[in-house]
């Protein structure tokens, strides 16, 4: 992960060193070299995904590219949007997320939570098939990520009973996924409140660029604001199709860059606004393709490098 970055891009290697610094380890060698069963650790991975990300991102700054109208990020994207608008430092980032990776994995024990992916079946259904499911446990929508795909979490007996409702009721796929903890639920309150006094010990600014945030898919200008919002998505469900939906109704985006590693967002996008151009930056050959089909300014890479 990041390592093509990281060797063609001088931006991007600087920000694999600030990993490092910042966390007092080799994140990079996790990230380039694994093992893969230390790289999934939530807390490991957390950091490896925003470090990328951003490497990506000063990538493209030096490269040229123009500053973006919005940011936008699903779930632990949202630290790299707040990153991109100048909210928050790199190096301040990476420490909070993977306190966040540790709390999360750590608030509840292994194996009685869990999550289920929902295709084909309406929010209303899936939220009613939570409600049945949840007697005595929690079941709730976690990602609402475009239309007829939710991710629902909770206690795993209450996940169990969900799949089966809805499964009965015409959902096209209801499966249990692979994951370490039940993220975006209540049973994040305790993770929620341990991130909270942590968040409170760091500087946030006033946004350089206007945020879609996952909470509310409200715009969000303020650095308070933003630390809030924060808080409250570790238990609240990521709201990825109202968030695409602002961005490309009333704010009028028409193209989506989704930058770091995969192209999941993009798809979604592409399910959500009908039209939309999705653009992906992971790597090099992303890089390029991006700025060709963006017609960045060849001599602005130039003047970016010159000032830096």
């Amino acid at each position: 992960m990041g390592r093509d970055l990281a060797q063609n891009f001088s931006a991007a290697r600087s920000v694999f060193e600030e990993a490092d610094a910042a966390l007092d380890f080799a994140l990079s060698r996790l990230c380039f070299e694994g093992p893969e069963s230390e790289l999934q650790l939530t807390e490991n991975t957390q950091p490896a995904i925003l470090t990328t990300s951003i490497a990506a991102l000063r990538a493209m700054e030096a490269e040229g590219f123009p500053r973006p109208d919005y940011v936008a990020g699903h779930s632990l994207g949202e630290y790299s949007a707040l990153v991109a608008a100048g909210a928050l430092t790199f190096a301040a980032a990476v420490r909070i997320v993977r306190l966040r990776g540790r709390y999360m994995q750590e608030a509840v024990p292994a194996g009685e939570g869990a999550m289920a992916a929902i295709l084909g079946a309406d929010l209303r259904t899936v939220e009613d098939a939570c409600e049945e499911a949840s007697g005595g446990g929690t079941c709730s929508p976690a990602n609402i990520n475009s239309p007829g795909q939710v991710v629902i979490a909770g206690t795993a007996r209450a996940v169990d009973r969900a799949v089966e409702i809805l499964k009965q009721r015409g959902a096209k796929r209801a499966v249990r996924l692979n994951v370490s903890a039940p993220f975006h639920c209540a049973l994040m309150i305790r993770a929620q409140e341990r991130l909270a006094a942590d968040l409170d010990e760091i500087e946030f600014a006033n946004l350089g660029v206007p945020l879609v945030s996952n909470v509310d898919a409200a715009v969000t200008r303020s650095g308070a604001e933003a630390r809030a919002k924060l808080v409250r998505q570790v238990s609240r469900p990521v709201r990825w199709q109202e968030s695409v939906e602002r961005l490309a109704g009333e704010c009028g985006v028409e193209t989506f860059v989704e930058v770091g590693p995969g192209k999941v967002l993009s798809g979604l996008i592409r399910k959500i606004a009908a039209g939309a151009r999705c653009l992906n930056v992971e790597d090099g050959a992303g890089l390029r393709a991006t700025r060709a089909a963006l017609v960045v300014d060849p001599q602005a890479s130039e003047r970016a490098a010159g000032g830096e």
